[in-house]
């Protein structure tokens, strides 16, 4: 077994932060079908302009903000780990 003593806060954070993009790109994407369809629906062009605007937007904001969480959990992980041990995985060669 081994055992993941501790991760390195910034990488963790900057992959946390890809999924927070993927995730908020999907969920963008959602807003703004829905969006255009309930703005074409009762003429709110408004409503349209938002919902096209929401695939920009959200995985910015998604992706800030899985940032800054995965850089507190990892921070978090390494006072635990350091206290109580790390995550124990097993390793197996690959064999060719």
């Amino acid at each position: 077994m081994t055992v993941i003593k501790s991760i390195d806060i910034i990488s963790w954070a900057k992959i946390h932060a890809l999924f927070g993009i993927v995730f908020g790109l999907i969920y963008g994407v959602l807003f703004a079908i829905l969006g255009t369809a309930i703005g074409a629906m009762h003429g709110l062009p408004g409503l349209t302009t938002l919902g096209l605007l929401s695939i920009i937007v959200f995985p910015i904001i998604f992706g800030i903000m899985a940032f800054i969480a995965g850089a507190i959990l990892a921070f978090l992980y390494n006072i635990f780990a350091n206290s109580i041990g790390g995550i124990e995985i097993e390793l197996v060669e690959k064999k060719a």
